[in-house]
């Protein structure tokens, strides 16, 4: 009796556990989505800078500061205490700028190539999204959590280069399908982070596509790397698809200019290190990204998520290098 006892609890408590979440996102979906309908009474510049000051001053109180604060103490051991809380600050207002930026997405993003007059967004290595458009060939766009990195496909689209764009959904239903909805009406075609995403990004280059990926996440049972000179594990599935296609890879990054502006830059494509029998070396290509991202996040270090924990290992791969692995391909 018992152990039935125990059971029924242990179902009980599941249950109504699920549905205990269910609710609470349920009360922060309402909750976003009335500052959202105030924010949209703003004019944009209003509205940004008021997301921005409202996240400064409420972002040290939440728990997440912390695991910014302890990253960024180990990533610049040399910097003074107040230069660390004047990063997170950056860092808080950043991501609040970006949150409220998808209700303005339409009006920010006001590039025109035939423009003669500068506004709001700037393009840096115009003639590379040109050639990636006009090309017959798979490419691989990537990037990471910097600036408003959503702005990055709605450039794509502008010059007309067909992308997919992987992204990760937030753990709250309501707002993914929200963030969801914003996303496809600007940035074509996207494809959400889960099980069997690998096989449709090979899908999508086996057609000659282009896909966009963000590489700066911590990913379990990823390969063994490092990150600002520690430890981390990383995903694979970039330099897999790279050495099985054997494309061309592109870094690319939106940086946050004042006044509300954005530099949308797309840089030289990376010549990719190889093994000694010519073949994309996956572990040292996965590293390379890392240092890209690195370089990019010390030149605007407050425009990036600290708050992620990027360094935190598991799933017993600490340690290994892993073999190369065989490509995903579509279909298979």
């Amino acid at each position: 009796m018992t152990s039935v006892f125990k059971k029924f609890r242990r179902d009980l408590k599941f249950r109504y556990g699920r549905q205990l979440r269910q609710l609470n996102y349920w009360l922060v979906a309402r909750a976003a989505m009335l500052i959202i309908s105030v924010l949209r009474l703003l004019p944009a510049d209003s509205a940004l800078n008021f997301a921005d000051r409202v996240a400064r001053r409420v972002g040290p109180r939440v728990g997440r500061h912390q695991v910014a604060v302890d990253n960024l103490r180990k990533a610049y051991p040399g910097k003074s205490e107040a230069e660390i809380q004047a990063i997170a600050s950056d860092m808080w207002g950043n991501m609040a700028r970006l949150a409220a930026e998808y209700i303005f997405l339409d009006a920010l993003f006001d590039y025109d190539p035939a423009a003669t007059s500068p506004g709001r967004v700037e393009v840096k290595g115009i003639e590379h999204f040109v050639e990636i458009a006009a090309e017959k060939q798979p490419h691989i766009v990537f990037t990471g959590h910097l600036g408003n990195f959503e702005l990055l496909p709605v450039a794509a689209a502008t010059f007309g280069m067909n992308i997919t764009a992987l992204f990760r959904p937030p753990n709250n239903p309501y707002l993914a399908d929200y963030i969801l909805s914003t996303r496809r009406s600007t940035m074509g075609s996207l494809l959400p982070s889960m099980a069997g995403a690998s096989f449709a990004l090979a899908g999508v280059l086996e057609n000659g596509g282009n896909i966009g990926v963000l590489v700066d996440q911590k990913f379990s049972n990823g390969l063994e790397t490092t990150f600002f000179g520690r430890p981390c594990q990383s995903n694979r599935v970039l330099g897999t698809l790279a050495r099985h296609y054997d494309c061309d890879v592109y870094p690319a990054r939106c940086v946050r200019l004042p006044g509300n502006r954005f530099r949308l830059e797309i840089e030289d494509r990376l010549i990719l290190p190889r093994t000694a029998d010519g073949i994309v070396d996956v572990h040292a290509t996965t590293q390379l990204l890392n240092d890209v991202v690195e370089r990019w996040v010390r030149e605007d270090p407050g425009q990036w998520m600290w708050f992620h924990k990027r360094w935190e290992i598991g799933g017993g791969r600490r340690g290994k290098r892993p073999t190369q692995a065989k490509a995903p391909v579509a279909g298979a």
